[in-house]
């Protein structure tokens, strides 16, 4: 096809999603280099883009916006791109791409309750909520197109952001380092503070700093706080840094470890050694995407603890695993036992491995 000037690419979702949607956007401006890429995300997800090279513009939109501020975002979009791919196949982002596009293309769903949308897009990608991983059900729109895709999840931050780093935290990098994510945003994703306190005096016992990453809520703050106060030496850096100066951060890392959040994505795909944590969520789905894989295949397998290249996927240990499920009383504020009952020797074992000697 004729390189469009103006592409709009659209996930109103979570974080996470918008940080695997960048393969696509990488895929598209290798192949268009003179396009204008934009984007359209949830507002208190676009950290994620901030320094992105590929990307023109980030858009935003409340999760619930009041009915003056959707119909100005459609007015705003309003057949403003030569072309318009919705990564999602729930109703509001292919409404933004009927309304954005002259050309539309979105992941979607075969049943009848869809064919409005289906007939709205005009092209559409069968949608696989379970077999296969985000980052390649998203780079199958740029197939659809005839682009080349591209398995590379974007990871950028500004020269400001370095400086923002340095003044947060003087000296961090002095000595080598390991970073520890602790809290995910939801109860059921989360490992143990005892686990956590564990793996963490390990490595300082191997002589590695302990740097702590954590977003600005109140309660993931304290959580990071708590593994702090039992560990004199390490650098609480929770509530402190940007998304981009995280990944300044964890570029330097001799190791990461985290559960299913973000900033796991992230290490993974800067190529730093990475524990992945994983209870009821899909890896197949959602599992880290190591830096380099091919996107050609699925990375991981949906049972068992495995590796594949710079990540290690140590799942919980329970028959159930993974559920697929909200945690063990199915709302995001329960626990998963799985993770409950993971002992801190199965990651330290993973820690083992990854930092031995090639």
């Amino acid at each position: 096809m004729t390189p469009p000037s103006r592409a709009l690419v659209i996930v109103p979702r979570r974080i996470g999603d918008v940080l695997l949607a960048t393969p696509l956007i990488r895929s598209l401006k290798r192949a268009w280099p003179r396009t204008r890429v934009d984007a359209l995300v949830f507002r208190g997800t676009e950290g994620v883009l901030a320094a992105n090279p590929d990307l023109d513009r980030v858009l935003t939109v409340a999760e619930r916006p009041a009915l003056r501020a959707h119909l100005a975002l459609y007015a705003a979009i309003w057949r403003r791109y030569e072309l318009a791919l919705s990564l999602l196949p729930g109703d509001r982002p292919t409404l933004y791409a009927i309304a954005g596009g002259k050309r539309r293309i979105g992941l979607q769903t075969p049943d009848a309750k869809a064919a409005w949308k289906r007939r709205g897009l005009g092209e559409w990608v069968p949608f696989d909520d379970l077999d296969t991983h985000t980052v390649r059900m998203n780079l199958r729109l740029a197939e659809a197109l005839g682009v080349a895709p591209s398995g590379e999840v974007v990871i950028a931050w500004s020269e400001a952001d370095a400086r923002g780093v340095d003044d947060a935290a003087p000296g961090w990098s002095a000595q080598p380092f390991a970073v520890l994510h602790p809290y995910p945003k939801f109860n059921y994703k989360k490992w143990t503070l005892a686990g956590w306190t564990e793996l963490a005096r390990w490595l300082e016992a191997r002589g590695m700093r302990v740097l702590l990453s954590g977003g600005p809520d109140a309660e993931e703050r304290a959580y990071a706080g708590e593994v702090a106060r039992a560990l004199p030496g390490a650098v609480n850096l929770a509530g402190k840094l940007s998304l981009a100066q995280v990944g300044r951060v964890l570029a330097g890392a001799r190791l990461y470890c985290g559960p299913d959040t973000v900033v796991t994505h992230m290490a993974a795909a800067l190529g730093v050694p990475t524990i992945a944590v994983y209870g009821p969520s899909n890896p197949v789905k959602w599992g880290p995407w190591p830096k380099g894989f091919p996107p050609s295949r699925n990375p991981w397998a949906r049972v068992g603890s495995q590796r594949q290249g710079n990540v290690a996927l140590v799942q919980g240990e329970t028959d159930c695993v993974p559920c697929m499920l909200e945690g063990c009383e199915r709302h995001v504020a329960s626990y998963s036992d799985c993770l409950q009952h993971l002992p801190a020797r199965r990651v330290i074992a993973a820690a083992e491995a990854l930092l031995a000697p090639a």
